[in-house]
């Protein structure tokens, strides 16, 4: 599995940025997908996670302004981020799971990938 964030840029509080994760491989489509993100000085944090079949879970501070999604057909993972804030700069990584059930569990994912780092400006 290789995975490849891209999508990440400089941007005012209040707009919106489009992540995705290339998958090179078609391993991880029966698997959950999820984001995380780290910030300077802090821990890598969980965002949002999709299972095999769609379902979805957020952290509770992306929630409502975050969307997750999945389109199998071509191995690509996506986070769609409106309203961004000061406080959602960080890199961003996406990573597959072990199993199908979306986790916000850090050690359930198996593979990771090259972060895109996100900056939101006030």
């Amino acid at each position: 599995v290789q995975l490849q964030a891209s999508g990440g840029g400089s941007v005012q509080a209040g707009d919106s940025l489009r992540l995705s994760c290339a998958n090179s491989k078609r391993t991880g489509s029966n698997n959950a997908l999820g984001w995380f993100r780290q910030a300077p000085g802090k821990e890598r944090e969980f965002v949002a996670s999709i299972g095999w079949k769609g379902a979805t879970i957020y952290a509770d501070s992306v929630e409502g302004r975050f969307t997750i999604s999945r389109d199998n057909a071509v191995n690509t993972l996506y986070l769609q981020m409106d309203s961004l804030r000061p406080e959602d700069t960080a890199v961003y990584s996406c990573a597959v799971a072990g199993s199908s059930v979306a986790t916000s569990r850090l050690e359930n994912y198996r593979y990771w990938g090259q972060g895109t780092l996100v900056t939101v400006s006030s």
